[in-house]
């Protein structure tokens, strides 16, 4: 039996799960985030334009990751309001997806089935609620793409920054017996910072969404990457 102080080398151990962000990471959404925002704000009587609209979307920039209905529950105070914005702004974006506004990112699936192949156990997952995730993996074609798909409410209600859905990804599949040898990927500060809280021993920022360099490293990014279709040949590096 080991001990909490056992030094175990976990060095030899195979990265064989491996968590990615959707929106931004794995997907292109052309900014649908703040398109379904102003829509939601608006039918709380935030009008376009205004200083208020402004710094309410400066706010939905800077927390791109977050739990969507955390962000809401800051702009509008009140668990009603913040309920019925966070409605809004899913029945908003799920319209925008079922409109064909989204699209994989350039080698993102190809870099999944690799991993895949390697063995790697892949788990894509988002700040949306559950429905706006299966709208957006049926218009892709995704639905059996991964074994494992999470949003907050299937971590116990908490998102990014939270670790809940990494450590959530960890306790479902068993893919590694130690959570250092799980690797997590996003496009924000948000997603470092859960993967760093989680222990993920590679925590990898990619440049194809809202954050820049400089951002996800100051946030724990170990490795900032052009895109996700560069994160294969980083495990493999890692693990030679």
């Amino acid at each position: 039996m080991t001990s909490p102080t056992d030094n175990t080398d976990i060095s030899r151990d195979p990265h064989n799960l491996v968590v990615l962000d959707m929106a931004g990471t794995t997907v292109a959404d052309g900014g649908l985030v703040e398109q379904a925002f102003s829509a939601a704000a608006q039918r709380l009587g935030v009008r376009p334009g205004s200083d208020e609209h402004a710094r309410q979307v400066a706010y939905v920039r800077a927390t791109m990751g977050e739990s969507k209905i955390s962000v809401f529950r800051h702009l509008f105070g009140d668990e009603e309001r913040a309920r019925y914005a966070n409605t809004a702004f899913e029945e908003a974006y799920g319209g925008l997806v079922d409109g064909g506004r989204v699209a994989p990112l350039p080698g993102a699936r190809e870099a999944v089935e690799r991993l895949a192949a390697e063995g790697r156990t892949v788990v894509l997952t988002t700040g949306f609620a559950r429905t706006t995730q299966d709208a957006i993996l049926a218009a892709l074609g995704w639905q059996d793409l991964v074994p494992l798909t999470l949003c907050p409410a299937d971590a116990g209600g908490r998102g990014r920054p939270f670790p809940d859905m990494v450590l959530a990804a960890f306790l479902r599949t068993g893919a590694v017996a130690d959570v250092r040898r799980a690797v997590v990927a996003g496009d924000t500060a948000y997603d470092m910072l859960s993967g760093v809280r989680s222990g993920a021993g590679v925590v990898a920022g990619v440049l194809t969404g809202a954050h820049d360099k400089e951002r996800l490293a100051r946030h724990g990014a170990t490795h900032v990457l052009g895109s996700v279709a560069e994160l294969p040949d980083l495990i493999a590096r890692a693990e030679a």
